[in-house]
């Protein structure tokens, strides 16, 4: 038995509805489906996946952020938030606990143009890393989402010129960096460890999409307790209807 998970940030749920998603997850057919970018609050939305039990996380700023999970199998429990006031506002991070595993759905907070978040970023980023290894001190931990750094150079399409931007800063790397050596594994460059021009977004200018401009922002990082029942990870750059694409991970049920 395997377990397919999909993780997409879907820049507006209702826009990517009005475009093909139905379509993209009847082709994926995932076992869970997390996505991030909603852009939603209740009621605003009307799924057709009866499959799927549904479990959103709102941000209370209307049009912003958050996320949701689909899923066929019902979790033992599910959590919005990591318990922290500060970062739970925003409807980033949603966990579902399962009998062998915690799925962990999150949209990390963009540093923004002149990097006007970035020591919010921080804190985030040590408190969520908190988060992630408590989970993992009791069973493993998968975490997808729109974690918004592109780790190494081969992550993006042109890293010289873009060391101070949003999403390639030597600290939010960092950060990554640390939370790699906590335990956790870049699903992705685990099978693909020199695979190049791999990207899971691309800027709406310049035709980037077109060009494969792109970065790889959007993972499955998984705690070492998961390693042995990892097959594969892929990413669908097939798939329109948003700057990002689908990432793909399977493993053993």
């Amino acid at each position: 038995m395997t377990k397919k998970l999909i993780s997409w940030n879907v820049n507006g749920l209702r826009a990517v509805l009005g475009k093909n998603f139905y379509e993209a997850v009847e082709a994926l057919d995932p076992d869970v489906l997390c996505l991030q970018e909603t852009k939603l609050q209740a009621g605003q939305c009307e799924l057709n996946l009866p499959q799927y039990h549904a479990y959103w996380n709102y941000a209370e700023k209307k049009g912003y952020s958050g996320t949701l999970v689909l899923t066929k199998e019902e979790p033992l429990s599910v959590t919005c938030g990591i318990g922290i006031e500060e970062h739970d506002q925003e409807g980033r991070v949603i966990t579902c606990e399962y009998p062998k595993e915690y799925l962990v759905c999150c949209y990390t907070p963009n540093s923004q143009d002149g990097l006007k978040r970035l020591d919010y970023r921080m804190r985030f980023e040590d408190d969520f890393r908190g988060y992630l290894t408590g989970l993992a001190a009791k069973k493993p931990v998968i975490l997808c989402g729109d974690l918004n750094v592109a780790h190494q150079e081969i992550d993006l399409k042109n890293p010289s010129t873009n060391h101070q931007s949003a999403g390639f800063t030597d600290a939010e790397r960092g950060k990554f960096s640390e939370l790699l050596a906590a335990g956790f594994i870049d699903s992705f460059r685990y099978f693909n460890p020199d695979l190049k021009e791999a990207y899971s977004w691309w800027s709406y200018r310049m035709r980037a999409r077109e060009r494969n401009a792109g970065w790889r922002i959007d993972y499955f990082v998984v705690s070492e307790g998961m390693k042995e029942r990892l097959l594969s990870a892929a990413i669908h750059p097939e798939i329109f209807g948003s700057d990002h694409c689908p990432v793909e991970l399977v493993i053993e049920a």
